[in-house]
């Protein structure tokens, strides 16, 4: 199957456009197989050249810089990384792939690949903890953190390709997993993609380009989307599987119980017995920044949700607790719509409604015309912790759910929640 990505390279000049953790694993995988090959890196940001331990046979070019896409007509090939907007390569006459395309080209059949808005990481963990459970080999892969190129000199004859996809790496593919789930689609990343609708049609590319024997998990909510390619779709909830007690599993919410539901329903495609599935249900530990319990603190029980980077993640996570006395939203602000949010809210009953940044500022609107009160601003999380830990009650209970994405103060979700995880666990 390897094969089939090294005859797409093979005697070509390959520009890698965008240089973080899949650029690398592409530079590594170029190296290995075609240490003769002019190869090229391009990323706006720096590149130190004393980083790269090159034979006297390897060339390997660097364009960096604000000019840094002035090189693309040099090269025959350009491998895109996520990060890098498409729209940027418009009238561009080189061939355009990706590690994700070159690799479900040639695994698509053995790959179960995951998207959705929301759920994807928790979803993809879950399939690849029961499979691996159920005596199967799998690997796991995509954007949870682990670039495809990275686990092929780990594929058996047997293998399950545990695929979590987002739709950057979606955006301009031409091939479908065998096994594609379609958790939800919401109003998310409109900076990136312009539109609701361009967001859609990369989500929707995940099943667009199935073949006969391939099969689709889609949420019921999108059925009147599907693009009429796909085949073999199987809905969800209401897939007639049972179900187990969610309270009894050390996942929360509603929201994971859809996630379970597709789960269940792609291992089962996978061929993988999921009778007395429920011990197996039980083991599975969830991911940091999903709806994370951080414990007592003084008596104050902390919940770290930083991935709640919309306002329905948040209004999920608010559910599944059932109360939430001291409520941290905002961020950067996307420009999605914070409607819903605000309607929640004004049945939600919550103690104190603490935001931050220019989302915040939005959502503080929307809830002054409806009346809220209990609002403050605070600037940095160190200050909102602070706040709690002097004003909660015990058995007080506080989310960090922000209904916003982190660029304005933090690189990422991650950093946003291990912050607030650090400064939960300082006394």
């Amino acid at each position: 199957m390897t094969e089939i990505i090294l005859r797409r390279l093979r005697n070509k000049r390959i520009l890698i456009l965008g240089f973080g953790r899949e650029g690398r694993s592409s530079l590594n995988f170029i190296l290995r197989h075609f240490p003769e090959a002019v190869t090229g890196i391009a990323d706006q940001k720096p590149i130190d050249p004393q980083e790269f331990r090159l034979s006297s046979k390897q060339q390997l070019n660097l364009h960096t810089g604000p000019s840094y896409l002035d090189c693309v007509s040099d090269y025959d090939i350009i491998l895109r990384s996520p990060g890098i907007n498409l729209n940027l390569l418009n009238g561009v006459r080189t061939e355009i792939s990706s590690q994700t395309d070159l690799f479900l080209e040639a695994y698509a059949p053995r790959v179960i690949g995951i998207t959705g808005t929301k759920g994807k990481s928790t979803t993809s963990a879950l399939i690849h903890h029961l499979l691996t459970a159920s005596g199967e080999h799998s690997l796991l892969t995509g954007n949870i953190g682990i670039p495809c190129f990275d686990i092929i000199p780990d594929i058996e004859d047997n293998t399950h390709i545990v695929f979590e996809l987002s739709a950057n790496q979606l955006q301009d593919v031409r091939h479908s997993p065998g096994i594609a789930v379609l958790l939800n689609i919401f109003e998310e990343h409109l900076d990136y993609f312009g539109s609701m609708q361009h967001y859609k049609a990369a989500k929707f590319n995940i099943v667009r380009f199935g073949k006969q024997d391939d099969v689709a998990i889609i949420h019921h909510s999108l059925a009147d989307e599907v693009p009429e390619l796909a085949s073999g779709i199987t809905y969800f909830p209401g897939s007639g599987l049972q179900l187990p007690d969610i309270n009894s599993l050390s996942i929360r919410g509603e929201h994971n119980l859809l996630n379970i539901e597709a789960a269940l329903l792609a291992v089962r495609e996978a061929g993988a017995d999921i009778n007395d599935i429920n011990a197996r249900l039980a083991s599975f530990r969830g991911l940091p920044h999903r709806l994370e319990y951080l414990g007592a603190h003084q008596g104050i029980h902390f919940y770290n949700d930083s991935i709640a980077t919309i306002p329905e993640a948040a209004i999920a996570a608010m559910k599944a607790l059932g109360r939430v006395d001291y409520l941290l939203l905002g961020g950067y602000d996307r420009g999605i719509s914070y409607d819903i949010l605000a309607e929640f809210l004004t049945v939600f009953p919550t103690k104190q409604i603490m935001l931050t940044g220019e989302a915040g500022m939005r959502i503080a609107g929307l809830l002054r015309q409806k009346g809220s009160s209990n609002l403050m601003f605070y600037k940095t999380l160190d200050e909102a912790v602070a706040y709690v830990k002097t004003n909660a009650q015990p058995n007080d209970c506080c989310l960090l759910s922000p209904a916003a994405a982190s660029y304005d103060q933090y690189q990422n979700f991650e950093q946003r929640g291990d912050l607030f995880r650090k400064l939960i666990c300082i006394e």
